[in-house]
């Protein structure tokens, strides 16, 4: 079980990176969600709040295992963070792209009150929190764009 676990919180692997595994970890979240943005609604929101659930669980064993407070290699969190950052966002290349960016601008920077989530929150909700919050940042710049980029009003014709 604790492979497991320690394959499925570096993100299958890639935490194990000595260079940006948080970045990787992101990466990694963009097939994952590809495949999981097939989901129709409502299906797809209750998988999400299942994943968020797993990734406190896997993150909290993980952290015991590595004997380390919200470890680096620890990735699943960067999964989950980039799925809320996609959330009803149109699944186009650009949007996955700018989507990724935001995610990786917010959940490195830490704005308030990322940060004192991040440190207030103990186990697997301290290491998965944080990002979730980073992912909601991303995913209200993501949804303006969008508003803009797509709506009649926003492209100057209306």
């Amino acid at each position: 079980m604790k492979h497991f676990i320690l394959f499925l919180a570096t993100g299958f692997g890639v935490g194990y990176c000595p260079i940006a595994p948080g970045t990787l970890g992101t990466l990694i979240a963009i097939p994952i969600y590809y495949f999981l943005s097939e989901i129709p609604s409502p299906l797809y929101e209750i998988t999400l709040i299942g994943f968020f659930f797993l990734s406190v669980w896997i993150s909290e064993n993980a952290e015991r295992f590595f004997g380390k407070k919200d470890d680096q290699r620890i990735v699943i969190d960067e999964i989950m963070g980039f799925l809320i950052t996609m959330l009803w966002i149109p699944k186009t290349v650009p949007f996955i792209i700018i989507g990724f960016f935001l995610f990786r601008f917010f959940d490195i920077l830490k704005p308030f009150p990322i940060r004192r989530l991040e440190k207030g929150l103990k186990g697997g909700y301290g290491v998965v929190v944080d990002d979730v919050m980073a992912g909601v940042f991303a995913n209200i710049i993501l949804h303006v764009i969008a508003y803009f980029a797509l709506s009649p009003w926003g492209r100057g014709t209306g």
